[in-house]
């Protein structure tokens, strides 16, 4: 059953924000555009998919405070009601001031503002993590997972992308991790007989993405990235020390290429975005 959105909102449009909490690569900037416009593609590309097609309407904000961004204002975020949070070279698990305030606004919508459905990718699924409590933190090593990498779904996992395989392929471009999935154990934003799922894992990512009924889907893995992309956004980590490995780099360049399945997982937070997920737990 569709959501029923307030003023002008119909049953086949979807309304959501995305915050930018980066840019990406500027060659990637000069032919894709921002974060949100590469969003909003892929998010339309799921939409004309869907059956029956579902308009997508797209609003972002740059939220980064150092870099010029500014976070919006509750009364900005009024007739939305799906926000998506990107990746970002900054550590979720950070104390900047912008990303406290920005958990502060999170916070703030997660209780006062229920009609709104939330999902993060890479460092936005941490963030979201982090607000539910979860532990973020470098993975074992420091090791980073990169480019083209299996994913094992769990059972709610192939309920949510609707398959039967059980793995499906995205591409990683993160050293941090949640080292466990949000519960009500770990904070009182979660009544207590609700159920976070984990979706699935890696070898190196035990959680690769949760799902909260009706609330919350997140991915640790990038929907929306193509060749260029990952060879790009890797080069930029190497080049500002972020990645010290240059060999594991280079061998992860060349799964760049392959193919991924972040239409698929696109279109499955788009369903939760449009309240269509009353047959998963």
């Amino acid at each position: 059953m569709a959501h029923n959105f307030s003023g002008s909102e119909t049953p086949n449009k979807v309304r959501m924000m995305v915050f930018e909490t980066d840019e990406p690569h500027p060659d990637t900037t000069e032919t894709k555009g921002s974060f949100g416009q590469i969003f909003d593609r892929l998010f339309k590309t799921a939409g004309d998919n869907h059956t029956p097609p579902l308009e997508i309407e797209t609003a972002m904000r740059f939220v980064v405070e150092p870099k010029g961004g500014s976070l919006p204002s509750l009364d900005d975020l009024t007739d939305v009601h799906a926000i998506l949070i990107t990746g970002s070279m900054y550590d979720a698990h950070g104390d900047d001031e912008w990303i406290l305030k920005l958990l502060d606004l999170l916070k703030e919508l997660w209780l006062h503002r229920p009609d709104i459905r939330f999902s993060g990718v890479c460092f936005g699924h941490q963030l979201l993590c982090r607000l539910l409590g979860s532990t973020v933190e470098p993975t074992e090593g420091s090791e980073w997972e990169l480019a083209h990498t299996p994913v094992k779904l769990t059972e709610i996992g192939q309920k949510l992308f609707r398959t039967s395989e059980d793995i499906l392929h995205l591409h990683q471009m993160h050293q941090d991790h949640v080292a466990n999935a949000p519960s009500p154990s770990t904070t009182d934003l979660l009544p207590k007989n609700s159920k976070v799922h984990v979706w699935g894992s890696t070898e190196k990512t035990q959680v690769q993405g949760v799902y909260l009924k009706d609330k919350l889907f997140t991915s640790q893995g990038h929907l929306g990235f193509d060749e260029d992309m990952v060879r790009r956004q890797i080069d930029m980590r190497v080049e500002n020390g972020g990645i010290k490995d240059e060999e594991h780099a280079e061998i992860s360049k060349e799964t760049a290429e392959l193919e991924h399945d972040g239409e698929m997982v696109a279109a499955a937070i788009l369903r939760l975005f449009h309240g269509e997920d009353d047959d998963i737990p």
